[in-house]
This record gives structure tokens, C-alpha cells and sequence, in this order.
């Protein structure tokens, strides 16, 4: 832990930030949708099935196509995730988190850019986060050390 005053400071200017963050309309909407997704009770009944099928897809997997349930449990389990996923309170919070990280994301890049431009930090994104350099220093690519 830092115990320097600049390292308070920093911590300060952390808990200030996250204070902010905490009371953004991305987060008010992410707790809500949070909220009214835990109080579903079809929702909640759908997801706790979910994980039980899952416990027995995960089983079935083990042996593949050849474990006599292969064909019907990866189907149940694929018909039970979209029916998850139609329900207006799962599709809801799902795009209030995706907001939520995005703007995570975001703040992460700008603290990391203000360091170094050379500080990778995940997008959230597969496709950007790959095109970030690699390797480190010396592995051929267009960084540059620094």
C-alpha cells in the first residue's frame, strides 16, 4: 500500500472517482436492472434451472456425441438460454452491464493513456484488444518502448 502523501492522494482521487462512477446514470440504470432481474421470479426460477442443466451439460461434454443424452441435453440447454435471454428483465440488465463496462473500459484506457500510450488495457472488445501490440519490446512489432 502506498503510504506516501502522493500515494493518499492518488487513493483519494481513486474513491472520488469511483464515487462519480457510483452515481452516473450508467450505474443507477445497471443497479435497477440489477434490481427488477432479482425480483422476476420467472427469471430467477429460468437461471436457477439453467445451472442445474448446466451441472448436466458439463457432465455430457465430458464425453461428447458419444454419451447417450449428447444430442437432447445440448439441445434442452441451447432452447433454455434463449428462452433466458428473451425475457425482457435478462436482456435488460444484460445491456445496462454491457454499458457499465464500457464505461469502465473507457476510464480504464484514459488513466492508462495518461501513464503510457503503451499500457494495454482490455477494450471489453476481443477484436480490438488483439490489435494491441504484443510481445513486448523487440518482438518485431510497431511499438515502441517507453
Amino acid at each position: 500500500m502506498l503510504a506516501t502523501i502522493e500515494g493518499i492522494e492518488i487513493l483519494d482521487g481513486a474513491d472520488e472517482l469511483a464515487s462519480i462512477v457510483v452515481q452516473s446514470d450508467t450505474a443507477k440504470k445497471y443497479k435497477e436492472a440489477k434490481k427488477n432481474l432479482l425480483q422476476d421470479k420467472e427469471a430467477q426460477r429460468l437461471i436457477y434451472e439453467f445451472s442445474k442443466m448446466k451441472e448436466k451439460y458439463e457432465e455430457v461434454q465430458r464425453f461428447g456425441k458419444y454419451h447417450p443424452e449428447y444430442k437432447t441435453v445440448s439441445t434442452d440447454i441451447r432452447v433454455l438460454k434463449r428462452d433466458i435471454d428473451l425475457i425482457h428483465t435478462v436482456s435488460d440488465f444484460k445491456k445496462a452491464e454491457k454499458e457499465l463496462e464500457k464505461l469502465l473500459n473507457e476510464i480504464s484506457g484514459i488513466l492508462a493513456g495518461q501513464v503510457s500510450k503503451n499500457i494495454k488495457v482490455p477494450t471489453g472488445n476481443p477484436f480490438f484488444d488483439n490489435m494491441s501490440c504484443g510481445g513486448g519490446c523487440g518482438s518485431g512489432g510497431s511499438c515502441g518502448c517507453g
